[in-house]
C-alpha cells in the first residue's frame, strides 16, 4: 500500500481566462484565476504556459500629443472581406 500513488490530471487553461461561469461548469481549458500567465510561448510558438512579461510605463506619464510626447504618425486600418 505504500507504493500507491494518487494520480491528477487536469487540462492547461490554454484558452485563457473566464470569469463567467461557476467553478464546476467552467469551459473546458480555461481558467477563473489567472494571473501574468500566458497560455502559449512566444519565441517558439509552442503550447505551454508561461510568464507574462511586465508592461512598462510608456512616456513620461503626460498625455499623448504634448509637448514632450508629440504625436509623430497615424494610420487607419481596415478590413475588405
Amino acid at each position: 500500500m505504500a507504493d500507491d500513488k494518487i494520480i491528477i490530471e487536469f487540462g492547461l487553461p490554454i484558452k485563457g481566462f473566464s470569469e463567467g461561469f461557476p467553478v464546476e461548469n467552467q469551459p473546458a481549458n480555461t481558467s477563473g484565476s489567472m494571473n501574468n500567465v500566458r497560455p502559449t510561448d512566444v519565441l517558439e510558438g509552442r503550447i505551454r504556459l508561461g510568464q507574462r512579461p511586465p508592461l512598462d510605463k510608456w512616456g513620461a506619464g503626460t498625455l499623448i500629443g504634448g509637448a514632450e510626447q508629440p504625436v509623430v504618425a497615424m494610420c487607419i486600418v481596415s478590413s475588405i472581406e
